[in-house]
């Protein structure tokens, strides 16, 4: 067994050139399992990154997407990834997408209908708010052969009592000033006629984007986020020091329920929230657990929660044999755009769901249990699946980050190992400038030090897992005084 000697995080340069934020994007779709890298080319204009090439599937073109406004340096993306996808009968096709609508536990009382030719899918029907909408598509988007959404028939149902401009503007505002995902001191929100006006600056094109969804989210019939620019120097801990300002428990309580109202797998349960120094506890009844799962991720998102004792019962509205819950399952799983050919075995008891089988990545792993998840009649789900292991790693053998060391140098594969992580962490646009260390050891990665947000934590983590980690020791603490 090694021990390796742990580096300092490299210092953050303040410029970041096009080649370099290219390069960069080029080695996080080679370390993420979920984005076919070899099919898909980047170029970058000025800080805005443009995509071409295919993908198999529309997670896969989302997901790269999302991976790019996490990298260092990136403005903007224009997505023009093509979808080439397996055919698909239009019979067999209509039939899976409208089983995905009915067995997901948030949009199966949705009054939604599809249409569908050639691989294109026409959802068709009314929804009570944007959130609602996207829901619907994220289901659609998680079924194989689907390869493109036309969404003009998906319409929004607004109430009949509407907020004012100003009171749309101020909501936005608010759900700014609490989420964790967002540092809004420099966006300037205006709402006309419903219609949201962004301008500002924020750090990140992640931020831009969680912003713009934000905004969406409040009401607004249209975001117009053009004057709503990405600049390196607003990712300054000296401009965020006030958004970790210490919040009473009174007011994270009372932001995590209104995160709630706008999530549509929680709307309806109403949770009971209780904080004791910024540690929030959720009880009550939810039924399903996909809703227990997005109750917790809500919360974490706030700002000011530190941890989250999710004690949810998950509480079926109707009782579904386990032996339709196995199959509903099994359906879903050969319905994933990633894990649809795996062989999966599943054993339910008592709407306990047991999973097996081998997969090549954590990526697959957490996919299948994300998938069994969504299923109706779900309350829990223990996944057993294995990750194949291999000596082999598919992405970049070196390292690339001012000051790395060449593993030329060091021929150990822990070295290497623990040189691609911190490669990750030097371009990612949330962890570049935190403290943290990393150990590996038999490939088994440790990290220590701290971060900011509990979402760095877990980014952490799931970057290590790329990079070719077996497992990951994740001791990374949240620090609140360091912007205190």
């Amino acid at each position: 067994m090694q021990t390796l000697e742990t580096f300092a995080p490299p210092a953050a340069a303040e410029y970041l050139s096009d080649p370099e934020i290219t390069a960069a994007i080029e080695l996080f779709f080679l370390t993420n399992k979920g984005v076919p890298a070899h099919l898909i080319d980047v170029a970058t204009h000025d800080g805005i990154v443009q995509l071409t090439g295919i993908t198999d599937n529309l997670l896969a073109s989302e997901r790269a997407e999302e991976i790019v406004l996490a990298v260092r340096g990136v403005r903007g993306v224009v997505n023009e990834l093509l979808i080439s996808t397996p055919d698909v009968p239009n019979d067999e096709l209509h039939r899976a997408v409208t089983e995905a609508l009915a067995t997901d536990p948030a949009t199966t009382g949705y009054n939604v209908a599809c249409r569908v030719a050639e691989g294109v899918v026409t959802p068709t029907g009314v929804v009570q708010s944007w959130a609602e909408q996207q829901l619907v598509l994220r289901v659609l988007r998680g079924v194989r052969g689907v390869r493109r959404l036309v969404t003009d028939e998906l319409l929004i149902r607004w109430g009949e009592i509407q907020n004012s401009d100003e009171e749309i503007s101020t909501q936005i505002r608010e759900l700014l000033d609490w989420d964790i995902r967002v540092f809004s001191n420099e966006v300037v929100v205006r709402t006309n006629d419903r219609v949201v006006h962004l301008s500002g600056t924020v750090g990140t094109a992640a931020e831009r984007a969680q912003v713009v969804a934000v905004a969406n989210q409040a009401g607004a019939t249209r975001v117009d986020a053009r004057d709503l620019f990405v600049a390196y120097w607003a990712i300054s801990s000296e401009l965020r020091r006030e958004k970790f300002a210490q919040r009473s428990d009174a007011d994270i309580a009372q932001a995590v329920r209104d995160t709630f109202r706008h999530d549509p797998r929680v709307l309806s349960y109403q949770p009971v929230v209780v904080v004791q120094n910024g540690v929030v506890t959720l009880t009550g009844q939810v039924s399903s657990l996909r809703a227990k799962q997005s109750a917790e991720r809500d919360a974490h998102h706030v700002v000011g929660v530190w941890a989250v004792h999710n004690l949810l019962k998950v509480r079926t509205r109707w009782f579904t044999p386990d032996v339709v819950v196995r199959q509903s399952i099994l359906d879903a799983l050969g319905r994933d755009p990633y894990v649809g050919g795996v062989g999966f075995e599943v054993r339910v008891s008592n709407g306990r769901a047991h999973l097996h089988g081998q997969v090549n990545s954590h990526f697959e792993q957490a996919q299948a249990a994300e998938v069994a998840s969504g299923v109706n009649g779900v309350a829990e789900v223990e996944n057993l699946v294995r990750v194949l292991s291999s000596t082999d790693f598919s992405g970049p053998p070196a390292a690339w980050y001012p000051g790395a060391l060449h593993p030329a140098a060091h021929p150990h594969s822990d070295f290497a190992l623990a040189e691609r992580i911190r490669t990750l962490f030097f371009w990612s646009a949330s962890l570049h400038n935190q403290d943290v260390a990393v150990r590996v050891e038999n490939g088994r990665a440790t990290l220590s030090g701290t971060v900011d947000t509990w979402l760095d934590r877990e980014q952490a983590a799931f970057d290590a897992y790329e990079a070719g980690a077996t497992s990951v020791d994740n001791a990374l603490e949240l620090v609140s005084s360091k912007f205190l």
